[in-house]
C-alpha cells in the first residue's frame, strides 16, 4: 500500500523481539524509506571515520576505559599512527539526531533506534513504536539468527538491554522500556511477528 501522507515512524526494540524485521516490512508495505544503516553511513561521513567505528559505539555508552583506549594511539606497547577518532556518546547522538531530523523532513520513513522517539517527539506526523517480548522468545530468535547457544543468546540479550537502557537514560533522561514514551507498544511474542506487522500497518493506516 502506498503511503498517502508524509509519516515518520520511529521504532525502539528489544534485541530478539523482531523490531528491525518488522520495521523493514512496514516500510515495504507502506512504501516508506527504511533508515538504519543509512544513519550509520551519514554519521561516518560526518566524522570521517569508518562505518565500523560508528557501529562500535552506536546506541551504547562507552565505559571510561573504553573511551580512553579509543582515544589513545598507544595500545599493547605498540605505536599506532593517530587517526580521526570515533565521536563520543553525546557527540554521536547529536550528529545522528540531526541526520534523523533531516530524513524526517524529506521522507516518509521508518527509523530504527537511536532514541528516535525522543528526537522527533515534537514532530506532528511522527509515530513512536516499541516492540518487546519474553526472554524465551527472544533467546529462540537470537539462536536462530546468529546460530549461537541458548547461553550465548541470553548473554547477548542481557548486554543489549543493559546498553540500550543506559544509553537512553544518559542521553534523554528517560526509561527506554517505559511504554509512556511511545504511542504504541506491542509484545511480539504474544502477537507473533507477522501478525505484529499487520497490526502495526493497520494502526498506521488509521492515523
Amino acid at each position: 500500500m502506498k503511503q498517502k501522507k508524509q509519516l515518520v515512524v520511529t521504532i525502539s526494540r528489544q534485541l530478539g523481539s523482531g523490531g528491525a524485521y518488522i520495521g523493514t516490512q512496514i516500510a515495504k508495505k507502506m512504501d516508506m524509506m527504511y533508515a538504519d544503516r543509512e544513519i550509520i553511513s551519514e554519521a561516518a561521513k560526518k566524522f570521517s571515520v569508518g562505518e565500523a567505528d560508528i557501529v562500535s559505539c552506536d546506541e551504547r555508552i562507552l565505559s571510561f576505559w573504553q573511551s580512553l583506549l579509543k582515544a589513545s594511539p598507544f595500545t599493547q606497547d605498540l605505536y599506532v599512527p593517530p587517526r580521526m577518532k570515533a565521536p563520543g556518546d553525546h557527540e554521536l547522538f547529536e550528529a545522528e539526531a540531526e541526520i534523523i531530523r533531516c530524513f524526517a523532513r524529506k521522507h516518509s520513513a521508518v527509523i530504527i533506534g537511536r532514541c528516535g522517539f525522543h528526537v522527533l517527539r515534537k514532530m506532528k506526523n511522527h509515530v513512536s513504536l516499541f516492540f518487546y517480548a519474553g526472554t524465551e522468545f527472544r533467546i529462540s530468535r537470537i539462536q536462530e539468527i546468529y546460530d549461537v547457544s541458548p547461553e550465548a543468546a541470553a548473554t547477548m540479550i542481557a548486554r543489549s538491554d543493559r546498553e540500550r537502557s543506559a544509553y537512553c537514560k544518559s542521553i534523554t533522561g528517560k526509561d527506554w522500556a517505559d511504554a509512556r514514551n511511545y504511542h504504541l507498544s506491542i509484545d511480539t511474542a504474544r502477537a507473533g511477528i507477522e501478525k505484529t506487522v499487520e497490526l502495526t500497518a493497520d494502526y498506521l493506516e488509521s492515523i
